[in-house]
């Protein structure tokens, strides 16, 4: 709300903005529910009080007039420790500021992390959402088949990696693109040894993000035999791994594409053990684009997820599905960035 929209005084209500309107309180509820019923001139004058006072219809009285909460509920995961991925910061910031333009509001939950399904029974019961936003379609999809069970309306940030003939509207981001774009960007930059550090086997985004690094190798005509190594999401892993590429002799390594800015970081902390200069003598690349790459030096060049279209997608989807309107593209996979920084700069 806007500062001179700003309470100063007793919250305005459908009474107050009658009176100073000078119309019956019906007519002001005919302005907000069905503003065709008014000659333009007193929607236009209602319109207008409603505006100077900051009204905001009842939602509690709408919910039992409608028996909708304009609610969406979204589980919310703690940031894991040890990493640079905050990401669901920015893309819940966005996600807040769309579906307000739609009437609607986040709930935030959390659950029992060991319990993909904890939390939701709770809102289902109580009827306080309308809907439901799922993010970690990457450890399966239990929700989506409990909320289609219920038959309770859901969008999930994230492909469902379980089953690709599935119905449910959906928005990702593409994660092998990003690493082509990574890979190819250390190419042109004339790295010929790139390594791949990524995540466990059993992580399908990092799978996923594995294939972009593959493709953008095999196009250029190059061998990665020992190239791909598999690690834990943390800089310390990464370091010691980072290391042991750099051992390999005068056929090392100079060029690393990582699953995350947390990998890329760990090699910059490997670099820096051995007196090695980001972007002159060997090239790092990162993934997300999180603060950290932004502020750890020399600045880490990170493929960037473009979450605020991501959130705006979503509440597109939800908008469409809660106004019971077909879904003419319920499948959208977006394409990432690269936002090139010093660590894969020649020029130091």
């Amino acid at each position: 709300m806007s500062p001179s929209r700003r309470l100063t005084g007793p919250h305005p209500t459908l009474a107050t903005v009658a009176q100073r309107a000078g119309v019956s309180r019906q007519t002001v509820s005919n302005a907000l529910n069905s503003p065709e019923l008014l000659r333009p001139d007193t929607l236009a004058r209602v319109q207008a009080v409603i505006e100077e006072l900051g009204y905001t219809p009842n939602r509690a009285a709408r919910q039992l007039r409608t028996r909708a909460s304009h609610m969406i509920g979204l589980r919310f995961e703690p940031a894991q420790e040890g990493t640079s991925n905050a990401l669901m910061d920015r893309f819940v910031h966005t996600l807040v500021e769309t579906t307000a333009r739609t009437g609607h509001h986040i709930v935030l939950f959390s659950g029992d992390p060991a319990d993909p399904l904890d939390g939701y029974d709770e809102l289902l019961r109580a009827t306080a959402v309308d809907a439901f936003v799922i993010t970690d379609t990457y450890a399966g999809t239990p929700q989506a088949d409990l909320l289609q069970r219920v038959g309770a309306p859901f969008v999930t940030f994230g492909r469902p990696w379980d089953d690709p003939d599935a119905r449910n509207p959906w928005v990702d981001v593409s994660g092998a693109t990003g690493a082509t774009l990574a890979t190819e960007h250390l190419l042109e930059a004339g790295h010929r040894r790139i390594a791949w550090l990524g995540w466990e086997r059993t992580s399908r985004i990092g799978e996923d993000r594995r294939q972009g690094w593959q493709r953008a190798m095999a196009a250029a005509g190059l061998d990665t035999t020992g190239l791909g190594v598999r690690i834990g999401d943390n800089v310390d892993a990464a370091r010691m791994a980072a290391h042991r590429l750099l051992d390999e002799g005068p056929d090392r390594v100079t060029g690393f594409a990582c699953a995350s800015d947390t990998i890329g970081i760990g090699v910059l902390h490997a670099l820096h053990e051995r007196g090695l200069r980001p972007g002159v003598d060997v090239g790092v690349t990162g993934f997300d684009d999180s603060l950290a790459a932004q502020v750890v030096w020399p600045g880490l060049t990170s493929v960037r997820l473009p979450l605020e279209q991501v959130a705006m997608e979503i509440v597109d989807l939800l908008h469409t599905v809660l106004s019971l309107k077909t879904v003419h593209e319920p499948a959208r996979m977006l394409d990432p960035t690269l936002v090139v920084r010093r660590s894969t700069s020649r020029e130091g």
